[in-house]
């Protein structure tokens, strides 16, 4: 390398930095399968910090957080929610 430092291309639709907390979001217009969810699962569970890891879908759902600590909440609360971030 030449003295730059290599950046990692990571293949999420979002990141959001606010102060030291850093988001990583995917979006999803609906995720009907099982093969659907591991898509849009793959690029967050490719990352191997701590931070959150989010997947923003159209349907009317609540947050709901799989063992892999991946949070899914649909858009309507995660707009309205002021704190859907922190789900």
């Amino acid at each position: 390398m030449d003295g730059k430092r290599e950046k990692k291309q990571l293949e999420v639709d979002f990141v959001v930095t606010m102060g030291s907390e850093k988001y990583y979001i995917q979006s999803a217009f609906a995720m009907p399968t099982s093969d659907k969810v591991a898509q849009e699962q793959r690029s967050l569970l490719s990352i191997s910090d701590s931070f959150r890891k989010i997947i923003v879908v159209s349907t009317d759902q609540k947050v709901r957080r799989d063992e892999n600590g991946i949070a899914t909440i649909g858009l309507r609360n995660f707009l309205l929610d002021e704190n859907s971030l922190k789900a």
